[in-house]
């Protein structure tokens, strides 16, 4: 509780483990709450859940409360997941695909992932499960961070495309980037532009937490 309290005024340190893909996992108090760190930013609850809120109120809360088939690349702590779950009310079936088994594992002991009955949690790198379902999804939410580091794949043409396959008519896309330079305003805009060649409509919510850009597309329905 004293560590709660001080952690209004400074982050009080939880936990600290090292990890191969994350460099390292820190559980924190930050502001009273607990939050889930990378070495140098959030990875969830915190900053990160307020940014992925945004995106969801934008599409609806009443829109996406009834939706069957959700997925989520890139679970970290569960902060967006349990935003569906506990404020949105989502029943529907939740797949979450994270790479970093360590930070599932500290996920389940400081944050209870594991007890959400409609979450199914699916160890394995975002692309290649996205190659492999053959499930589609009314909601994508994309939010993969190797610390403040996007792994290339996420804007390449091909993944986009395969995105694009898996939402379901009239379903929503949700993506979480950083843009911390001139460079990454037009990785973006390129990534955008792709969309926009295919039956779906783009909009973006910017500088959110100062260097977070959410782009939110859906897809036309027939």
């Amino acid at each position: 509780m004293l560590r709660k309290v001080l952690s209004y005024f400074i982050p009080m340190r939880v936990y600290r483990r090292n990890s191969a893909l994350s460099k390292s996992i820190e559980i924190n108090w930050n502001n009273g709450q607990l939050v889930l760190d990378s070495q140098n930013t959030n990875y969830s609850y915190g900053s990160l859940q307020r940014v992925l809120r945004i995106g969801l109120k934008k599409i609806g809360f009443e829109k996406i409360k009834p939706m069957q088939n959700l997925l989520v690349l890139g679970v970290a702590g569960g902060s967006v997941i349990k935003t569906l779950v506990d404020e949105i009310g989502c029943k529907g079936q939740i797949t979450g695909v994270e790479i970093d088994s360590e930070v599932i594992q500290v996920a389940n002991e400081y944050f209870q992932l594991n007890q959400i009955e409609n979450l199914k949690l699916v160890i394995d790198d975002a692309f290649e499960f996205v190659l492999k379902t053959k499930q589609t999804y009314d909601l994508i939410i994309i939010d993969v961070f190797q610390d403040t580091h996007m792994p290339n794949f996420l804007f390449e043409k091909f993944f986009i495309r395969r995105i694009a396959d898996l939402v379901k008519p009239s379903g929503f896309i949700l993506f979480n980037t950083m843009t911390l330079n001139e460079k990454h305003n037009h990785r973006n805009n390129d990534y955008i532009s792709e969309f926009k060649q295919l039956p779906f409509k783009v909009f973006t919510i910017p500088r959110i937490e100062q260097h977070n850009e959410l782009i939110v597309v859906q897809k036309n329905n027939p």
